[in-house]
């Protein structure tokens, strides 16, 4: 099949769970003989130009920042790719069977649906999210989440075939309107589906991620505190960067021993990986989540994982409570050291329960799976 991806985003120049399903898919499409054109906005030098075997990779839009000083995404950025793909498609549209977007940002998926018809593709979409209408209020308030709100429904409204991340985005896409029921895929995980042998265990929670306001980063230091009166030993290690560098290196200071925390930014990927296969546990504290990949990487290496319930949390469906990791009523100090100790006193037996729960479920959260998934709605499955 001719198969044309559509994201803004390309592993490893930008950096997170939709960026390395369609990398993924990619590079799994081209491997079983897909001719594959991957159409994204231009975000390399010259010098290291994307080389993916079989895949050939098109800049449809400039190089520019994704997000603005208050770690939003940006509105021209968008708009800029969106025409970027209308353009390639009106011209391109017919030499593809296949086109297949991510929802967000919406403006390639509508000028994806706008072409559709004459050039006669199949059009897929993957809705990591689905925003409620309190979250868009919050994330841009007034005029503008109303807009943002008609976009994404109007988006839903596309005939197409949907794949969803979680049962909560699942749901919320049956709500605003999509015509065929969406395919949940569980399966993002690269790795070995084998059960993990866990590691001994460190007195260290780590984090990896972007430091925006959804992570609640800055939550971490108190509540590592908090739990270290019970646990003498805890420690953090808080890898990555972002917006609220500055809010998380001041929630650091203002600890009675800043030396509880360690936040080196980013490292190396084997620094990352040693980290969390020793890790006490791994802790997500965001308010709202796609999938969670973290999760499932965490569990991969029979690390338990603390995630907070919240309405825009996906992440939480990836926990079995006691079972692989631990969920707290909120990001509040009480709550995450609360969840923490709990990790701590779970000691050897969590950790093997973790690993258990894997096992159990790692075909379905294979990448393999839902790639087999994928192809089989490409040929109208």
């Amino acid at each position: 099949m001719r198969i044309c991806l559509v994201y803004d985003c390309l592993f490893p120049w930008t950096v997170g769970g939709a960026e390395r399903w369609m990398r993924s898919l990619a590079e799994a499409l081209a491997a079983e003989g897909h001719e594959i054109t991957y159409l994204t906005r231009l975000q390399w030098d010259d010098t290291d130009a994307p080389a993916i075997p079989g895949v050939t990779v098109i800049p449809v839009s400039r190089r520019e920042e994704l997000y603005g000083p208050d770690g939003n995404r940006t509105i021209g950025e968008p708009v800029r790719f969106g025409i970027g793909v209308l353009r390639h498609l009106a011209r391109h549209g017919s030499e593809y069977d296949v086109v297949h977007t991510c929802s967000f940002p919406y403006f390639s998926l509508l000028a994806a649906a706008t072409v559709r018809r004459r050039a006669g593709y199949r059009l897929v979409t993957d809705w990591f999210e689905v925003w409620s209408d309190s979250y868009w209020t919050a994330y841009v308030g007034g005029p503008k989440a109303q807009v943002a709100r008609r976009i994404q429904r109007a988006c839903a409204r596309v005939r197409q075939d949907a794949f969803c991340f979680s049962d909560l985005h699942a749901r919320r896409l049956r709500e605003i309107g999509v015509r065929r029921e969406p395919t949940v895929l569980r399966g993002l995980f690269p790795g070995s589906t084998d059960r993990p042998q866990p590691a001994p265990a460190s007195s260290t929670v780590v984090f990896a991620g972007r430091f925006i306001p959804e992570k609640r980063v800055p939550a971490i230091p108190p509540a590592i505190a908090l739990a270290a009166e019970e646990v003498p030993e805890l420690r953090a290690r808080i890898f990555g960067d972002g917006p609220q560098r500055a809010e998380l290196d001041a929630a650091i200071a203002a600890l009675p021993d800043p030396g509880l925390v360690d936040a080196p930014g980013f490292a190396p990927g084997e620094e990352v990986d040693a980290a969390f296969r020793s890790a006490l546990c791994t802790i997500l504290p965001s308010s709202r989540e796609g999938y969670g990949l973290v999760v499932v990487e965490s569990s991969a290496v029979g690390v338990p994982a603390i995630v907070v319930r919240g309405e825009d949390n996906a992440a939480v469906e990836l926990v079995e409570d006691g079972v692989n990791g631990v969920i707290a009523d909120s990001p509040a100090p009480q709550h995450l050291a609360g969840a923490i100790v709990r990790v701590h006193r779970g000691g050897a037996a969590l950790r093997e329960s973790t690993a258990d729960w894997f096992a159990r479920n790692a075909e379905d959260l294979a990448l393999r799976t839902s790639l087999e998934r994928v192809v089989e709605r490409y040929a109208g499955g």
